[in-house]
């Protein structure tokens, strides 16, 4: 594959996958001993990655389970945050000013606050009550901190004995690396021709439902508007038809992300229109992506992160056809703001 070490891949989330498991019996641990209340805490991107496990404890679960901006907490507060609260708080770098202000917050509440991060030497690691590390990068991070937000949440459920299936989807998850690295390996003559497709395009409407909005969000913010300088309208495909749809017409970018959950039918809804409407039509479906041992509802949860490790394979040939390293930056962590 281009630009790509397998070996590395797979030890990064061969790590995820271990401390995932290990955050997992921690959060049973806590519930176990009174916890009543999950709170994920992120800043930009780390914080959107968070949402679908959020979604499916709020969905599932009688704990409250809340999604904050770590920016926004630290300012209007929250009346469910306290002593009995866990806070997992996710940060590839361990130093984002914004989870630092948030994490003292927390603490200041009474809460249990575990990070989640790529490095042990940053100030996340060193000021959480429990930090679990896993060397990554941001062509990795995606699917690590999907992985780790599903287990804490499969985790409390089960301490909560509101799942019986926990043992058995852990299980599963440990061939998950090598699943990664098939679906990246079967995509990448696609991967290569959608890139070419899309190269010189100024701005896409990218959109999705279920989990899979999650990553169609982060994916035109954090990767085409930050890294690649690419405007994009990410909507949701149930908001699609209530203002996007006007801007569609032939020469027009669209992008949809489709799952296997629940939600598939609003994705496909917004396929059908776009169909008769635009000439630029991509669909990146998890149904078409094959893989061995994951059953179906684990693929169904799945869903972003089998999407974000096709989408890192689409950034590496973009990036290379655009002359636009991944890393550059005008704005962010250069000037003040």
């Amino acid at each position: 594959m281009f630009n790509f070490d397998s070996d590395r891949f797979l030890r990064i989330q061969t790590g995820a996958h271990d401390t995932a498991r290990d955050l997992g019996a921690l959060v049973q641990k806590l519930v176990r001993e009174g916890a009543d209340s999950l709170f994920f805490m992120g800043s930009g991107g780390a914080g959107i990655l968070m949402q679908p496990a959020a979604d499916l404890m709020a969905r599932q679960s009688a704990m409250p389970c809340f999604n904050v901006i770590c920016a926004d907490i630290v300012l209007t507060g929250h009346r469910a945050l306290g002593p009995n609260s866990i806070v997992l708080m996710p940060s590839l770098s361990g130093t984002t000013q914004e989870s630092i202000t948030a994490l003292d917050y927390a603490k200041g509440q009474g809460a249990t606050v575990i990070t989640l991060v790529g490095h042990g030497d940053t100030p996340l690691a060193k000021a959480a009550d429990h930090c679990f590390i896993n060397y990554a990068a941001d062509d990795t991070s995606c699917e690590m901190f999907y992985v780790q937000s599903l287990v804490a949440v499969l985790a409390a459920m089960q301490a909560a004995g509101e799942r019986d299936d926990y043992e058995r989807l852990l299980e599963e998850l440990s061939g998950l690396p090598q699943q990664l690295l098939a679906v990246k390996q079967a995509i990448e003559p696609r991967a290569e021709a959608l890139a070419k497709t899309i190269q010189n395009d100024d701005w896409h409407i990218i959109t999705g439902a279920g989990s899979a909005w999650t990553e169609a969000y982060y994916y035109g913010m954090c990767i085409l508007e930050e890294m690649q300088w690419v405007r994009t309208r990410p909507v949701h495909a149930a908001d699609f038809f209530h203002g996007t749809l006007e801007l569609v017409e032939k020469g027009v970018s669209v992008i949809v992300f489709m799952g296997e959950d629940e939600a598939r039918p609003l994705a496909e809804r917004v396929v059908q229109f776009a169909k008769d409407h635009t000439d630029r039509l991509i669909v990146l479906d998890t149904a078409e992506m094959p893989t061995t041992g994951l059953s179906p509802d684990l693929r169904a949860m799945l869903t972003p992160a089998l999407l974000a490790t096709t989408l890192e394979r689409l950034s590496a040939h973009l990036e290379v056809l655009r002359n636009h390293p991944l890393e550059t930056r005008r704005y962010y962590r250069r000037v003040a703001y």
